[in-house]
């Protein structure tokens, strides 16, 4: 294996900075991972159990404007409703400026793309009203905290995560047998979270599992739920009652409680479907979408005998030296292309115009949008695509060169010298035909956006 500090930060990282050196080694890498959370702390998400507090007062109040009969009652009501439901938005838009500037400012670039691939890999997204604006704090306590442990208490974190459960339909999955089914007969069982923690989470579409095992799944699953007073619950009433079988081994009983749930996520986490799938996923988005055999199996493998523990799998990744190779392979999807140039133009948060929302999101959101990629919204919840031809289309394109010519200027008080840029983006990975255009740029915001639009940028 040759190590390359540049290669680190563009394929490890998150991009050249002109103000932070590039990763020495791996341990480098690996080191930064364990280490305080200083951008978390520099440039804080609100945590989801607090964001909770805005659902909680958004019930009460559409409560009460149920049960007001005067207009002029039912109108104050409904302003304090938009008031919640704006702030919640602008507080999104601050969240999305303090995700970026983690990515410019961080020393620990491969803690910034952990947290984006399992943000994508637990894709949850709220459906209507605040709940819309909660992706980054379910980001940040479901998954941010979890990412270096071990992949069982992942899985558990984001499985019984309120977010996940309305995503996915399942706070009020009924078993067919339960007490709450007798009661209230036109409800029934939902296998949408089970089907995806199968299908995406775990072992995969190629996975050893069957039909069956999703029903079987699905009735285990029951009872899994939540309110917003109180985030997730158990709810014992409508649980399936008895085991079920799931992949050749029974859990459950007599009894309907939350534990066999927990037993079997544990399992699952240690599949050797699980292995092959997570080592596979983590070599496509960091390497190739034609990811070396060798090294998936390497990764599998460490999995495996790690029994899941994340940061050994990193260090299975990081060690071989099929993730190594020099040329730059994946094509950077949008939020990626924009957020590592943002680092190569050292971007300050003055720029970013907080106060002023809608100006932010028509610089750097609305942009990425065009670019095929709109922010924390897949289309499903497999997340955004792997392949870098869902991101080379002749829109995409022309809207990364669109950004790319127009909002350095905007970003950036002072637009650096564009021969010195394509050293501070590129590095020795800037070929002769940018350095030529570099050079030969009639301005600066002609040179940097021909930096930023070259095919090398927008590999890593």
């Amino acid at each position: 294996m040759r190590y390359s500090p540049e290669l680190a930060a563009i394929r490890f990282g998150c991009g050249l900075s002109p103000a932070l050196p590039p990763p020495r080694s791996v341990s480098d890498l690996l080191d930064g991972l364990i280490g305080p959370d200083e951008m978390a702390r520099t440039y804080p998400i609100e945590l989801f159990d607090r964001y909770q507090n805005r659902l909680i007062d958004l019930t009460a109040l559409w409560k009460a404007h149920r049960k007001a009969k005067e207009r002029e009652a039912k109108g104050q009501l409904r302003d304090q409703i938009d008031a919640v439901r704006d702030q919640a938005r602008r507080d999104a838009s601050i969240w999305f400026a303090h995700t970026l500037m983690r990515w410019i400012d961080t020393q620990s670039g491969l803690r910034e793309r952990l947290a984006f691939f399992w943000a994508d890999h637990f894709t949850a997204l709220g459906k209507s009203g605040a709940i819309r604006y909660s992706g980054l704090p379910y980001v940040e306590q479901a998954i941010r905290p979890n990412m270096t442990g071990y992949f069982s208490d992942l899985l558990i974190s984001v499985t019984t995560h309120p977010l996940m459960l309305q995503y996915l339909d399942q706070a009020y999955s009924i078993g067919p047998g339960s007490p709450i089914a007798r009661k209230k007969p036109g409800r029934g069982l939902n296998e949408n979270l089970a089907r995806e923690v199968l299908e995406l989470h775990t072992m995969g579409v190629d996975g050893a599992y069957t039909q069956s095992d999703i029903r079987a799944l699905a009735e285990l699953f029951a009872g899994l739920s939540y309110d917003w007073a109180g985030g997730f619950r158990y709810r014992a009433d409508f649980a399936q009652p008895g085991g079920e079988t799931v992949l050749g081994q029974s859990y459950g009983g007599k009894k309907a409680s939350l534990s066999p749930v927990l037993e079997f996520l544990r399992d699952l986490s240690v599949h050797p479907d699980t292995a092959r799938h997570i080592a596979r996923k983590l070599v496509v988005h960091f390497v190739s979408d034609t990811p070396d055999p060798d090294l998936v199996a390497h990764v599998a493998r460490r999995y495996r005998e790690s029994n899941g523990h994340l940061l050994t799998v990193y260090g299975a990744l990081l060690e071989h030296p099929g993730a190594w190779q020099s040329e730059l392979m994946n094509v950077k999807p949008p939020a990626d292309f924009v957020a590592s140039a943002c680092r190569a133009l050292n971007v300050r948060p003055d720029r970013l115009d907080l106060d002023r929302p809608g100006r932010l999101r028509r610089r750097l959101v609305h942009p990425m949008a065009g670019m095929g990629q709109r922010w924390m919204a897949p289309e499903g919840p497999d997340g955004w695509p792997e392949e870098d031809a869902a991101w080379i289309t002749p829109q995409g394109l022309a809207s990364r060169i669109s950004w790319a010519m127009t909002r350095p200027r905007q970003l950036v008080g002072d637009l650096p010298d564009p021969r010195r840029f394509q050293w501070d983006a590129l590095g020795s990975y800037a070929p002769a035909s940018v350095q030529f255009a570099a050079q030969a740029a009639e301005t600066r915001a002609e040179g940097i956006g021909l930096v930023l639009a070259s095919p090398t940028f927008q590999r890593r």
